[in-house]
Formats: structure tokens, sequence, C-alpha cells
């Protein structure tokens, strides 16, 4: 028995079509990150943080939807940081996932599922430069600039 097949032409499936434009939606859980981003930055004002910066990543990766990057100005400020940050969140009824970094002091991650806060040294800080990874804005203008 002789089984027939088919022509497909190469090029029926070649054809361009209009490519749908993806608006910029809010990530679903929107109302559970606000109360938690406002959580932690009473956190960071109460001690201190310097130059903190809250990132919208949700349009970038999966991980999570908020990058909150602060400096502290010692490893025990940065410690003393991210245990606040832990100790306001649990009051809150939010849960760490995670705390990575604490026993050094020089960059604590504290990961809370939809929000991820690094706390760093300032020179730490320099050298990784996560605001130009994530900050999709400042990479622009940094290319723009060069």
């Amino acid at each position: 028995m002789v089984v027939k097949r088919a022509k497909t032409s190469r090029r029926a499936g070649t054809r361009k079509t209009a490519a749908k434009k993806k608006t910029a939606a809010p990530p679903a859980n929107v109302s559970r990150i606000r109360p938690l981003v406002q959580v932690v930055e009473g956190a960071l004002d109460e001690m201190k943080a310097v130059n903190v910066r809250v990132l919208d990543v949700h349009k970038l990766t999966d991980i999570a939807d908020t990058m909150i990057i602060a400096s502290g100005n010692s490893d025990r400020h940065v410690r003393s940081i991210a245990d606040r940050i832990v100790e306001h969140a649990k009051k809150a009824g939010f849960r760490p996932m995670g705390v990575e970094g604490e026993r050094d002091g020089e960059w604590v991650l504290v990961d809370l599922q939809d929000i991820i806060v690094h706390i760093m040294l300032p020179r730490v800080r320099e050298f990784y430069r996560l605001e130009n990874l994530w900050d999709v804005s400042a990479a622009r203008r940094e290319a723009a600039s060069v």
C-alpha cells in the first residue's frame, strides 16, 4: 500500500502577520504588592537606609514584580536594616522566603516573594550596579550618552 503525502509549500507558513503590541499591564497581585512595598519603605526609612530605589521589574522577569535597592553605612547597618525589614514584614503578615548574606553583611538579600530587597554597602552597590541592570530607562539613558 502506498501512502501519498500531501504536498506542502515551504512558503505556506511564512506569511507575515501584524505583530500585536503588548500593553504594559500592572502585575496581577498589585493589591498585595503595594502594602508590602510601603512596609519595606517604612523599615528602610526607620533604619536610615541610604539611596533607596524602587524598581518595577514585572515586565522584565518572573522572579519578582518589584526590586528595592538600598545602601547601609556599615556591615552592621546593612544587617540591621535587613533584620528590621523582616521584622516589619512579619508584623504585617508577610512571610519572607529567605534572607541571604547576613553573615558578611556587605550585601544582604531579603526575598519577600513578590519583592526582592537588596541592601548593600556603597562600594558593593557601585561595583554591581543593579540599578543599571534592572532599570531599563537608566540603561537607555546610559546607552544614549555613550
